[in-house]
């Protein structure tokens, strides 16, 4: 009934609905564009206090360790003896990752000293505990706060599929991000060869001081069967003394044959002391970029233009809503003016 009266169907009122605030936008469209300019303005001149940020990157892979376990007999040896050589040096993408954070490298990598806003000679150069502006008291609080505050520049993130790591690193000068994140990877190869070569080094030695004792059980083994011919020329002859040589024979064999195997463990132990340093694969060194990380303006002017022109639009129709209500209801209208004015100075 309501239809048939205005003539109007309800998409012919949503379409004069969208005219009219179409009509209110062009009429007033200098409040619209005011509130968009002041909001990107505004928005640009906050960014412009935040001091610029530069992340560097770069990516690598560890590399396999070449070198084998010690044979299950002599592990099974070394546990007897008390030794205990430890497991195999952590070789997963992830481990080398929560190494780069570890407390050991991040403290090399806050006293190392670098090159002080693009000096190059030494005495332009700074530890980037002083670069990054670390207070403290004394030394070790200063190594703790150096942690905390680099912990937040510093990420590694781990590919599962491809296990390659890539660690990114955000300071306030480009070149001194890029220098941090290579030393970060110079340190972590430094951390894994001195670890290997020192696992090369125990197997090493577990391995001579078991080929020496080898070496004494098989003189010992083979005198004893000497001194069993030399006082029993006639063995062959005695069912007893038969039975006597065999076991005699059979234990110098025994301990001949480890012995042959420690000496070649040894011998490849001693091989693997020096080459078995598997280190880092660089894949792609960090290096200066010259785009800011933070703040980014083209985005952040973006984002400014398209809350300025909502909240211009808003301004708009708010200003359209007072108008007509000042025009049908004048009554209405001081009230919610008073109302408004009263909430201004409340808030203000």
């Amino acid at each position: 009934m309501a239809e048939a009266e205005t003539g109007l169907t309800a998409p012919a009122r949503d379409t004069a609905s969208l005219l009219d605030l179409l009509a209110v936008v062009v009429q007033r469209r200098m409040v619209v564009l005011g509130v968009m300019a002041g909001c990107t303005s505004v928005a640009l001149g906050v960014a412009l206090l935040f001091t610029s940020t530069y992340i560097a990157t770069t990516t690598f892979v560890p590399e396999v360790s070449s070198s084998n376990q010690l044979p299950a007999g002599l592990a099974g040896l070394a546990g007897q003896v008390g030794l205990s050589l430890g497991a195999e040096v952590g070789t997963s993408p992830r481990f080398f990752a929560n190494v780069l954070r570890s407390r050991e490298i991040m403290e090399r990598v806050l006293q190392t000293r670098f090159a002080d806003h693009g000096g190059s000679s030494v005495a332009d150069s700074s530890s980037l505990m002083d670069l990054l502006e670390i207070d403290g008291d004394d030394r070790l609080e200063r190594l703790q706060e150096g942690r905390r505050e680099l912990s937040k520049r510093v990420t590694a993130r781990v590919d599962a599929e491809t296990s390659i790591i890539t660690l990114s690193v955000k300071t306030r000068n480009r070149d001194l991000s890029a220098a941090v994140a290579n030393t970060f990877i110079r340190y972590l190869d430094d951390f894994n060869t001195e670890s290997r070569q020192s696992k090369a080094r125990e197997q090493r030695a577990f391995v001579e001081g078991r080929l020496k004792e080898s070496a004494e059980d098989l003189r010992d083994a083979e005198l004893a069967l000497q001194s069993f011919y030399e006082g029993n020329r006639r063995w062959q002859q005695s069912p007893q003394l038969l039975f006597r040589e065999g076991q005699i024979r059979r234990r110098v064999e025994l301990v001949q044959q480890m012995y042959v195997m420690l000496n070649l463990e040894y011998e490849k132990s001693r091989i693997e002391e020096v080459n078995d340093t598997p280190g880092i694969t660089v894949i792609d060194s960090a290096v200066p970029i010259q785009q800011r990380s933070s703040p980014r303006y083209g985005l952040v002017a973006a984002m400014a233009v398209v809350l300025g022109t909502f909240s211009g639009l808003m301004v708009a129709l708010g200003l359209e809503y007072m108008e007509r209500l000042k025009a049908s209801d004048p009554m209405n209208y001081a009230r919610l003016r008073t109302f408004l004015s009263r909430r201004w100075r409340t808030e203000h």
